[in-house]
């Protein structure tokens, strides 16, 4: 089926299809109305756009439920189309009578996703900001839900159609030089295509750089708990989830793989993970697990080096430090058991004990800091998508291309053939440039109803 040429009318549970004190059934298209009004005890035919309605869903003159039908008119609803939302109770069984009674009327059951592809399909939303809404769905922190909001109300979009704009004005000049090439004339000036070009290289790096902000909001911060056998790594993990995630014991080198779990500070989503103590050791297991400690410490945002009071504490420092080539990662000292012993002075470094859970709500308050995350405007644009990602950088490398062209002074049919293809990877991103495939895979990871 081409997803792009559907003119028949959907009808979905919108709501999670359990039973709940109310359900949503969202219908769309050129008979939503008439449909819906072929099972509803009022006529609701010559209703108002944004109008809702009291009355009793009836089948065989029987009635089924008492509900609320909300009426959007054509091109003044989310997909476009003609489209009801009949508010019923959440009963299961009353949600799939009411189904089966639009089916009977002449509704399709919609797949996965296709109240979002129809809005696309109709100019409602772009292609990124249907993915934004899969997004915001799944969101599980403020942080997440924030970034796709921004992204919904076309964040993104509105910075690639500046990107896009500018390229097809100068692909036209280059396309019109073409058409004029046994004269030899040029119409676009070559010094003002390639500052061009440099400006948007420029923000297509912004772009491709915002990713891993991007991936930590949906992904977690990584937050790496490096430091000596027994300094209390696992016990401060412990701490931080409120929880016995990881195994404590006094026995040196008790952790040996990598323990990993998430947790939500103030509205961002932190992805703590727990390693081996660093020692030299005999053990081939250990290594193992004392070599993905420190793999993980250089990929992290944040490292959090744990340091043992009751030892040698300027000696553990130096250790970690020269263990570490992450040179981006922000570091927090954090001095543990200070409860045992706490006659040590380090600089900005934080105090704790993980067993009497002190000092936690500081180290804390540290790593929200240090996440910058809650710093984010809503004018910062941050792309989240990996298939965003792959498309920019597809785009940057036409761009590379087209800027040696110039520099080359090859002829403006290879220069037309590079833009061409950047403008093509750009378009990918907003839906300017799709195919049913591309959509069949993006919209079937929806929920059915959205």
């Amino acid at each position: 089926m081409n997803l792009l040429k559907i003119d028949d009318t959907i009808c979905a549970i919108a709501t999670g299809g359990n039973e709940s004190a109310i359900a949503v059934i969202r219908v769309t298209g050129d008979n939503a109305i008439k449909f819906t009004n072929s099972i509803f005890s009022k006529n609701l035919i010559n209703v108002s756009s944004h109008s809702i309605h009291y009355g009793d869903i009836i089948e065989n003159n029987e009635i089924i439920d008492e509900v609320l039908v909300s009426v959007f008119k054509k091109n003044n609803s989310f997909t476009g189309e003609e489209t009801t939302e009949i508010s019923c109770h959440g009963s299961i069984y009353i949600q799939e009578k009411i189904i089966q009674s639009l089916l009977s009327s002449g509704c399709r059951l919609a797949k996965a996703g296709e109240f979002s592809m129809r809005a696309f399909k109709n100019g409602k939303i772009d292609l990124s900001q249907a993915e934004s809404i899969a997004d915001l769905i799944s969101s599980k922190s403020k942080a997440e839900q924030q970034v796709a909001i921004q992204q919904l109300k076309g964040g993104v979009s509105n910075q690639l159609k500046i990107l896009r704009t500018q390229l097809i004005d100068f692909a036209s000049l280059i396309e019109l030089e073409l058409d004029f090439s046994e004269e030899d004339v040029e119409f676009a000036d070559r010094n003002k295509l390639k500052n061009l070009l440099y400006d948007i290289k420029n923000e297509i790096e912004l772009l491709i750089d915002s990713f891993k902000t991007g991936n930590a909001i949906k992904n977690g911060i990584p937050v790496t708990i490096i430091g000596s056998p027994n300094a209390g790594k696992s016990t401060l993990l412990n701490s931080l989830l409120n929880e016995d995630k990881a195994i404590v014991s006094e026995i040196a080198g008790t952790t040996r793989d990598i323990i990993e779990d998430k947790l939500i500070i103030n509205g961002v989503m932190f992805r703590f993970i727990d390693t081996a103590g660093i020692r030299k050791t005999d053990n081939k297991i250990e290594n193992i697990g004392i070599d993905k400690a420190i793999e993980n410490m250089n990929k992290s945002n944040i490292i959090i080096q744990l340091i043992d009071s009751t030892d040698n504490v300027d000696k553990q420092i130096k250790k970690l430090n020269k263990l570490s080539n992450n040179s981006i990662a922000s570091k927090i000292i954090a001095i543990n058991k200070i409860d045992i012993k706490n006659n040590t002075s380090v600089d900005k470094a934080i105090y704790l004990s993980a067993k009497k859970n002190i000092g936690i709500d500081t180290l804390k308050e540290k790593l929200i800091e240090l996440s910058s995350i809650n710093k984010l405007s809503n004018q910062t644009t941050i792309i989240t998508n990996t298939r965003h990602l792959q498309e920019l950088k597809k785009t940057r490398e036409e761009v590379n291309l087209i800027i040696g062209a110039l520099d080359n002074n090859i002829s403006s049919e290879f220069i037309a053939s590079n833009i061409r293809e950047a403008l093509n990877h750009l378009g990918s991103i907003t839906g300017n440039i799709t195919n049913d495939t591309l959509l069949k895979n993006i919209f079937s990871k929806f929920c059915i109803g959205k």
